[in-house]
This record gives structure tokens, sequence and C-alpha cells, in this order.
């Protein structure tokens, strides 16, 4: 069985891989990971704001990016929260290169062009096989159109692409108002591929105490429909690589995002929960079902229920919205 997939120019050996977390915090965990099977090493943030604490000789006030980025609302309202500086960032992606064989992944969170052209130079410097670049803008300026939003993201991918030769990959949102567009202008700014989608851990109201909880949930199979769709859609028509992260549980859901148009796919949540070795668990369930289903490689498999080539192209499209309304009967 070949399981063999090229990802933003990088040939791995089977599409699964961690996505970005703290799972990679630890060398041990790192290598556990390999063991399991898992083609490339995504390593978790860097985010802007600690390249602004540093530049600023680590100003303590930051509480106006507080609610500036999705990752962020979680633990990055004070200098105190941060656990590592930029420094050691670049550390920690030399050790890893140092302790795996695999490619390995390394990952800017912000959205203004500031430190992100420097550090993505040093990146790639101390040896990162490629960049994620995990971009969310929280427009809450009324005076700030969607066309502004995507030209700042367009921006600094062109100028990122500019100053460095590894592949680019950039990490997502759904909430773009015509995401074939943006990926299709993204290529052209120089992505290598785009990563669908960013999971947003939103803040809750603690109505007792008149404050806001940030709150952590992790991803349920549920949530991969949304990427499937999307998926289909994008796979079809725009060339470029395609990652799914978020929802991806099991070998079916594996399989559905490869059928959809990914080339790779990312694990967190069940990696988690089950730890390091319930990638090779998946792994194994894929290559068993591939075997039943008589397919030779992913290659064979991939984009074969997208867009274009699903028997039934609608279902991805808004007629389908209408048949399945008209097919929900009410329990009482």
């Amino acid at each position: 069985m070949n399981l063999e997939t090229n990802y933003l120019g990088l040939r791995l050996k089977n599409p699964l891989m961690p996505g970005a977390s703290p799972l990679v915090d630890d060398l041990g965990m790192v290598r556990r990971l390999e063991d399991a099977g898992a083609a490339a090493i995504v390593m978790h943030s860097l985010f802007e704001e600690q390249i602004e604490l540093e530049r600023a000789a680590r100003e303590r006030d930051v509480d106006s990016y507080t609610e500036s980025f999705a990752e962020a609302i979680t633990y990055l309202p004070t200098e105190d929260d941060f656990n590592e500086t930029s420094d050691q960032y670049l550390q920690l992606i030399g050790k890893i290169k140092a302790a795996v064989s695999v490619p390995v992944i390394a990952s800017l969170n912000g959205i203004t062009s500031g430190g992100w052209v420097g550090h993505a130079k040093l990146i790639e410097q101390v040896g990162a096989d490629a960049l994620e670049l995990n971009y969310y803008d929280l427009p809450s300026n009324p005076q700030k159109s969607g066309a502004e939003v995507e030209q700042r993201a367009l921006d600094l991918v062109a100028a990122i692409r500019k100053e460095v030769s590894i592949p680019i990959a950039v990490k997502l949102s759904p909430f773009f108002s015509s995401l074939p567009h943006f990926v299709s202008r993204l290529t052209e700014a120089g992505a290598n591929g785009v990563v669908l989608f960013n999971r947003f851990y939103q803040p809750d109201i603690n109505i007792d105490d008149l404050d806001v909880d940030p709150v952590l949930e992790l991803s349920t199979p549920s949530e991969l429909r949304l990427r499937l769709r999307w998926l289909a859609i994008l796979s079809a028509q725009i060339e470029t690589s395609y990652a799914a992260t978020g929802g991806i549980h099991r070998a079916e859901d594996a399989i559905r995002a490869i059928m959809a148009g990914a080339h790779s796919v990312q694990l967190v949540s069940t990696l988690l929960t089950k730890g390091p070795e319930r990638l090779g668990v998946i792994l194994a369930d894929m290559v068993q079902w591939l075997e039943e289903h008589e397919y030779e490689s992913i290659a064979q498999m991939r984009g074969t229920m997208n867009l274009k080539h699903s028997p039934d192209a609608t279902a991805f499209e808004r007629a389908n919205y209408l048949r399945i309304l008209k097919s929900w009967t009410p329990s009482l």
C-alpha cells in the first residue's frame, strides 16, 4: 500500500501528522509521535505578541492584544503568561529537527508584517522545512472592510514569500465572504497551501462574577463536515496543497478528508486525549480500510469526492440545503 503524499512540496510517507499543540514541547512526546507514524511535526505557534514584547523590552501592558487573535483569547493577556521567548522557540525547532527524521513545520500567529518577516527568515535558517501562518484577524472596527482584512493577509504572505524559500501554508478561518477567491489570491501571493480550518477558542460570559471566561473545548467529529464541504469545493478548482484540521478522530474521518481533496490531515484533540500512539492506530485502520476497498494508494483516493468528481456535486452547494430541510420530519 502506497501511503505517500505530497504536501507543500514535501514528500511525506503518509498523510497523518500532529497539528499545532503543546505536544511538541516535550521531545520525548515528539519521538513517540514519530514512532507512531507521524509524517511530519507541526509546532505550536509563536505569537506576534511574543515578538513585540521582546522588541519593546517586554512591556507588561498588552491588554490591547487580548481580543485580537482567536488563540490569544485563551492565554495571552499579560507577559507573565508567555511560555517562551522567540529565541527559545527557534532553539526548540533545532532540537526537534535533531530528534526526528520527518519534516518539521513551524508556525507563526499574527496579522502584521512587523517582526514576522525577520522571524520567518530565522525559522528557515534554523532548519524548519515549512512555515504555517496561523492567520486570524478579528475585525471589530466598523470602518474596516472585508477587503482590507483579506489584503492584510495577502500582503503578509507576499512579504514573507519574498524573504524565504521554504514552503508556506496559511491556516485560515472559514469566515471569509468568498473563500475560493481568497484562497486563489493567497496562492498568487506565494502561499503553497492552506490549512482548513482554525478552531476558535471563544470566550464565555460568567453571569455570576460578571467576567469573561476563556473556554477551551476540544473538537468533535461533527466539526469535520465544514472542512469536508470546503475541501471539496476548493480542491476541485484551485491547484494548491490542502491540509484538514479539526474534527478528525478516526480513520474514517481522515479518509473522508482525503476523498474531499486533502493532501494531509492534522490530528490534535484525539492525540491530546488518547496519547500520541493514537496516530498509529488511525494509520493502521486507514491501511486496513484501503486494502479492504482495493485501493492501491492514497493518491488514487484523493479528491474522488470533491466538487468535480462527486457523483452528486450539488450535495456541496445550495441545492442540497433545500433538499435536507424538506427531508426532515419532527420526532413528536
